[in-house]
């Protein structure tokens, strides 16, 4: 029972308490009414309203204006207006220092008033207000705005005092931060409009003038760097007392104004400041002031392609410098490992202060790419470079490095626009270190070859993948030529190691001739015989300018060693085991070794220091048809093993290289041939620019074909009946089936 008594006094706390029905009023009944209501308004301004009628009559009686909406309206527009105007007065006639505070204080009070003058007249507020008047907490922010803040007594001082203090703050003087906050947020109560014209757009002219005289003051006292640092705070500054001051809104628009001020008005001034500037931070890989500048310049229009277009600029010229310099294309390996460090160099500044930019990567490989083809032996010159890495310069190093290593000159070849004059070296360089057995290792070989594949296609490295599987598949020959013939195992004798190389794989020369020594030919003649009779449809041809060769030579006092030389060297030295002294005309007509070759073969034995296993006569730094070589009986050694190199130019000389050229030339006629023929097959007919435009693009992988040598070929084409021209109009050709 107890239980239930509770709940049901609980439902009769929570009864409504009912409010009388509309009735019509008289125009007595409603003056009445509303000098009732206006009376309360009052005393709520005037901070009296404990003694006023309840809050349910006060609502009864707004209720009832059933009729008179006009008449509450006006009213309400009248009274509010009134007390607003002393307000204004009140807040007019305050000393400076409390002018503000004691104008948000009477925000405040209005704000309050509001609130209850709007939950009085919620009724007619809903009803006749929303359909044809402004709602009544609205009117009373624009009444406001229109008696106080657009007041002649407050609307001037107001501005200035509220940007007096933002001055003084600037200057760095104690401001009351949250009574400018309190400011701020009533201009964006009265709406934006009221918020951006009477404080953002003249607060917007401080800064303006503020920062164009700072930004003077540093830029004359700092160097590039000081002043980065010194606007990257200014910008964090700006961010911070909009946090404390503004809108959130205004943030957007200070800070481009700081950042025209600061950066975008002395932008090519900081990048070409003399000895601190964009190029002085690269040559001294300052990474901390180019991360700076980029994160400064990528906020003001152009700024990013302002540093671009530098850092291009630098690029370009350091390479130019670099190709024009005869004494930097002296050395191709250091020629290409500059190019390399400078590639590696702008990686990292890239990828460490520029935010890894796409923008930046772009330009660096457009760079490089001008670069590696403003050399025009670049081909061969990176060929050489792999040569040195392949044979000697990546021993003892893990297999990451060298991949690393391979990458990176990845990097140059794939924007060589002659990549077949690159494969003719190469080619070149790796017969010479896989017959020489001077390769770092197999997996090296394998690894750049693949990479090839990758870049150009198979075509590309067919010849060079047979060149290493001849290498491996020589190996089985040789084991069975000495098991068929065991009396060739002895130690003390002469022995032939061979290399059957497939013709068209190597860049052989079939006319080169050499007369080998006579304990060689027997042995030359006996694997001749074994092999052709295991393969009959076979021919051996003898490549002694590709061999090497092992001596045991003893000279004065007993002294021994073990000389490794190529076979022309050999064939030079084993006539010394009959003849004390030669000329170079005896050497010449006893080996028949070609007269280039000879000369520097000599070159190599007699004129290398800690090498000259010969003298000659007479002594000079030169090779010569009346020289007279004999043996170095007092040569010697700290190794047992000597390695005589042959010398040989470090790049191809002239007349070879022009050869190389022509030879090139003539390959690739039939490859411009071929794509042509592709691609009028599928067309059936075209226009000749499209069609130059289309053979360019698909032999890119390999050349630049020459627009003159594509044409020649379209008409070799013509005369051959593969094409024809259009009769009506003869830039047009047409694919004859």
């Amino acid at each position: 029972m107890s239980n239930k008594k509770k709940k049901k006094n609980n439902m009769k706390k929570k009864k409504d308490v009912p409010i009388e029905a509309f009735k019509d009023m008289s125009a007595e009944y409603g003056d009445k009414a509303w000098n009732i209501l206006e009376h309360a308004i009052r005393r709520i301004y005037n901070h009296n309203a404990r003694n006023i009628l309840s809050f349910k009559e006060l609502y009864r009686n707004a209720r009832n204006f059933h009729g008179f909406g006009e008449k509450l309206y006006s009213g309400l527009v009248a009274t509010i207006t009134s007390q607003l105007k002393e307000m204004a007065t009140s807040v007019a006639d305050t000393q400076k220092s409390s002018f503000l505070k004691e104008l948000n204080r009477k925000w405040n009070d209005h704000r309050k008033a509001l609130r209850m003058i709007r939950d009085i007249i919620m009724h007619a507020d809903r009803t006749y207000n929303s359909m044809t008047k402004t709602p009544v907490y609205e009117l009373g922010l624009n009444l406001w705005r229109e008696n106080v803040i657009y007041s002649n007594q407050i609307r001037t001082r107001f501005l200035n005092m509220l940007l007096g203090l933002i001055c003084k703050d600037y200057a760095e003087e104690v401001v009351n931060k949250k009574l400018i906050r309190k400011i701020t947020n009533m201009l964006m109560d009265l709406g934006p409009s009221v918020y951006v014209q009477e404080f953002e757009n003249p607060f917007l002219q401080l800064p303006a003038e503020f920062y164009r005289a700072e930004s003077q003051k540093f830029i004359e006292c700092c160097d590039c760097g000081d002043y980065l640092k010194k606007a990257e705070m200014r910008l964090n500054e700006v961010i911070d007392r909009v946090s404390h001051f503004w809108d959130p809104s205004t943030q957007k628009k200070i800070t481009i104004v700081v950042e025209k001020e600061m950066i975008e008005n002395h932008m090519i001034r900081l990048i070409l400041m003399e000895n601190s500037g964009l190029v002085n931070m690269i040559g001294d890989d300052k990474y901390e002031d180019l991360s700076r500048m980029y994160n400064l310049f990528r906020r003001v229009t152009g700024g990013l392609s302002q540093i671009r277009e530098v850092i291009t600029s630098y690029i370009r010229d350091y390479s130019k410098q670099l190709v024009t310099d005869p004494e930097r294309l002296k050395n191709p390996v250091e020629f290409v490992q500059r190019l390399l460090d400078e590639k590696d160099k702008f990686s990292r500044i890239i990828n460490l202060a520029f935010s890894n930019d796409k923008l930046f990567q772009k330009d660096l490989y457009s760079s490089f790419e001008f670069i590696i083809n403003l050399n025009p032996r670049s081909p061969e010159y990176i060929s050489l470079f792999l040569n040195d890495k392949l044979q000697n310069g990546l021993k003892g190093i893990s297999e990451d490095v060298v991949e690393i290593t391979l990458n990176k000159v990845m990097f140059l070849f794939r924007y060589l626009q002659e990549k077949d004059v690159f494969e003719k070296y190469y080619k070149k360089h790796l017969a010479k270190r896989l017959l020489s057995g001077k390769t770092v290792s197999d997996d090296a070989e394998r690894s750049l070859i693949a990479k090839l594949k990758t870049e150009c296609g198979y075509e590309f490295t067919a010849k060079l993948e047979g060149m290493l599987t001849d290498m491996k598949t020589s190996l089985h020959p040789m084991k069975s030529f000495y098991a068929s013939h065991p009396e060739l195992g002895d130690a003390d004798g002469a022995t032939l190691t061979v290399q059957v190389l497939t013709t068209g794989s190597w860049p052989t020369q079939s006319s080169v001739t050499c007369n080998i020594p006579t304990e060689m030919v027997v042995l030359c003649e006996k694997f001749l015989l074994y092999y052709l009779s295991n393969h009959t449809d076979r021919k051996l041809s003898w490549q002694t300018n590709m061999g090497t060769a092992d001596l045991k030579a003893t000279f004065e006092n007993g002294q021994k060693h073990e000389l490794n030389v190529s076979t022309y060297q050999m064939c030079v030295l084993m006539l010394f085991n009959n003849a004390d002294r030669l000329s170079y005309k005896e050497i010449e007509q006893a080996t028949e070794i070609p007269a280039s070759d000879l000369k520097m073969c000599l070159q190599s034995l007699a004129l290398v220091k800690g090498k000259d296993v010969l003298r000659k006569e007479p002594m000079n730094n030169y090779v010569s048809e009346i020289d007279a070589f004999f043996v170095n009986d007092k040569f010697s050694s700290k190794l047992y093993k000597v390695k005589i190199g042959s010398v040989v130019a470090e790049t191809e000389p002239e007349p070879e290289k022009l050869k190389t050229q022509e030879r090139v030339e003539e390959e690739r006629r039939p490859q411009i041939q071929a794509s042509i023929v592709r691609i009028m097959k599928s067309r059936k007919k075209l226009e000749h620019n499209n069609l130059v435009a289309e053979v360019t693009k698909q032999l890119q992988s390999r050349f630049l074909a020459n627009p003159t040598e594509v044409k020649k070929q379209i008409e070799s084409l013509i005369e051959r009946v593969f094409l024809e021209r259009d009769n009506s109009d003869r830039k047009l050709y047409r694919y004859l089936a």
